[in-house]
């Protein structure tokens, strides 16, 4: 992680309206008494309302309860217990994008419904896959929505990477095929995909998905590689549906979680986390093209939480 004022302060500074709701429950919970039932009560409202899920929130309370019932706790201690529980429990899926090795293209298809953020994160992983010294190419397959097509060619060009594309109302599975041909013959490492914004519950523009994954298996029986799911921090609970619906079409490999600046619910990290298991990649925090970094369980618990770096661990 960047050290000083990189991607800790932005990372803190993203999760603020989380942390700052959360912190001034812990401390409405807390007012300096010693932990009873009660007190556990609030303290279990408290991480639902930051979206952290039921089930987590009661195994956290539940945690206090053996360890600490009685006893009484301060509230930076008890943020920096919570933080703990949170990021052992977030370790196993706080894995990063393979960069498969022997692959090229390693492709890369990214998914998402509306206005989550989907082509501007297919941007900035651009970026990032630059940044650990891949070749990238991208393929622009939502053809549907022009200003996707226009968006991603300014991202193809400020990461310096060629695009391509198709012509309005393409197929977008042609496209796709297209795309992994030309970056087959270039040998580029990186092949990302970015599909069109589709709503999960229009059956049709997911069989379109479904399409593009069988195409690109002609080319390649392996490909896609890789299936990252883009979820929006603000819509919380909702996330868990597009997860859901996304999982059972298509071989979700991954998540991208964005807009955790935008929203006071950013615990749904957690919570998905324990609900489904699949590795979170990247968080964003941000529209800056830095501000999509890959997802560090203790660092994000500490920011969860409005920790100083380093305080829990």
């Amino acid at each position: 992680m960047e050290a000083g004022g990189g991607w800790w302060t932005r990372l803190r500074s993203g999760l603020a309206r989380t942390s700052r709701a959360l912190r001034d429950r812990l401390q409405e919970a807390v007012r300096g008494r010693r932990v009873d039932e009660e007190m556990l009560e609030e303290l279990e409202e408290a991480l639902i309302l930051a979206d952290i899920g039921v089930d987590t929130a009661r195994e956290l309370v539940d945690g206090l309860r053996r360890s600490r019932l009685g006893r009484e706790v301060g509230e930076e201690e008890l943020r920096a217990y919570l933080a703990d529980a949170i990021a052992s429990g977030l370790a196993e899926v706080a894995r990063p994008l393979p960069l498969r090795a022997g692959v090229r293209p390693q492709v890369v298809l990214v998914a998402g419904v509306n206005g989550t953020g989907k082509t501007t994160t297919v941007g900035k992983l651009a970026w990032w896959c630059r940044e650990q010294g891949r070749s990238v190419m991208l393929a622009a397959c939502d053809t549907f929505r022009a200003a996707a097509q226009e968006q991603l060619a300014i991202w193809a060009e400020r990461c310096r990477v060629p695009l391509v594309a198709g012509a309005p109302r393409a197929d977008a599975a042609g496209v796709a095929y297209e795309a992994l041909d030309r970056a087959r013959r270039e040998g580029v490492d990186m092949l990302l995909v970015d599909t069109a914004g589709r709503l999960h519950n229009r059956q049709e523009l997911m069989a379109e998905l479904q399409k593009i994954v069988r195409v690109l298996g002609k080319l390649d029986a392996e490909a896609p590689h890789d299936i990252l799911l883009v979820l929006d921090a603000t819509t919380g609970q909702n996330a868990h549906n597009q997860l859901e619906i996304f999982r059972s079409m298509v071989p979700v490999s991954g998540l991208v979680v964005t807009k955790l600046d935008g929203t006071a619910k950013g615990g749904v990290v957690v919570a998905l986390a324990r609900r489904f298991r699949i590795p979170v990649h990247f968080v964003g925090v941000g529209e800056g093209i830095a501000d999509l970094r890959p997802f560090e369980p203790k660092a994000f618990a500490r920011a969860l939480l409005d920790l100083e770096e380093g305080t829990a661990g």
